[in-house]
């Protein structure tokens, strides 16, 4: 499924101040200024971009009146490469979001993110209550380990194995976890995918100094969640094997305005597995 809108034509960039060090800041920006806006975070994988993950959903929320934009974190993608050597990788990505907002400004948003994306929509969300309208967490948004499932998990490990050796037949293995029906992952997606990788070394290199340093790289909210007021939206696939769906209990026991759907025949990517589906959902939860 092929966007309507061109990546390249999309592309911005940005310079942003965090945490005393400047970094430039790649993001697509889709749609109408003065549209309601809609924010959209990737996950952690290694060659993972804001449209990489998103883009079967893009011409949906465009098409739908809101303005997309998808912003590729430090360490990911053209943006500037990172060590978080300490501290919290999700408190810095919230602060590079807000940076991002201040500087093309944007107040108040829907936010939606995947995995390591959902976790830096909690870090902002709670440092910025007054400008999050809408939240939607997928296979993420807190730390802490799951009840029934050993850590790290099997996709964890196959995903931190990518990062150290990104083979074709390495993102093979990962991808066939990473998914409930890989035969959609097609030869040519995936070598885009290693493509991606090898473009952007020093952000796998980056990763692997950040996990040996610091493994902790994402914080638990689990305490923080009843801080979050805004309705909340969680999406979890049953058959996710990097974040099993019990993280998305805790969630949903945790956050003061919030529901759960869980699909099946669905793994880490929900957005991507089950897309008109997913859709549809999204947009209607954002419309009430």
């Amino acid at each position: 499924m092929s966007s309507l809108f061109n990546e390249a034509k999309t592309s911005r960039e940005v310079m942003v101040r965090v945490q005393d060090a400047d970094y430039k800041v790649h993001y697509n920006d889709v749609g109408r200024v003065e549209d309601p806006v809609v924010v959209m975070l990737h996950g952690s994988g290694p060659g993972a971009t804001g449209w990489a993950n998103y883009h079967r959903n893009i011409d949906a929320f465009a098409g739908a009146g809101y303005r997309v934009l998808l912003i590729n974190v430090p360490g990911f993608g053209k943006s500037d490469p990172v060590v978080i050597a300490e501290g919290s990788r999700s408190e810095f990505n919230g602060l590079v979001i807000r940076a991002v907002l201040d500087r093309i400004q944007v107040d108040r948003i829907h936010l939606i993110g995947n995995s390591m994306g959902a976790h830096s929509a909690t870090a902002f969300a709670l440092a910025n209550p007054d400008r999050v309208h809408r939240l939607v967490y997928m296979g993420g948004g807190t730390g802490g380990t799951s009840t029934f499932v050993p850590q790290p998990t099997e996709g964890i490990k196959l995903l931190n194995f990518v990062y150290r050796e990104p083979t074709l037949e390495n993102v093979k293995r990962m991808m066939n976890v990473f998914v409930y029906d890989p035969s959609a992952l097609t030869d040519d997606l995936l070598q885009q995918r290693v493509n991606n990788m090898h473009a952007n070394r020093h952000h796998l290199e980056n990763w692997v100094a950040s996990v040996t340093a610091n493994p902790k790289q994402f914080t638990d909210y689990q305490l923080r969640l009843p801080e979050i007021k805004a309705p909340t939206l969680i999406v979890w696939g049953r058959e996710d094997r990097f974040l099993p769906y019990d993280i998305g209990l805790r969630l949903l026991s945790g956050l003061p305005e919030a529901e759960l759907h869980l699909f099946s025949r669905c793994g880490h990517w929900v957005q991507w597995e089950h897309a008109e589906k997913f859709n549809r959902m999204v947009l209607d939860f954002l419309s009430r």
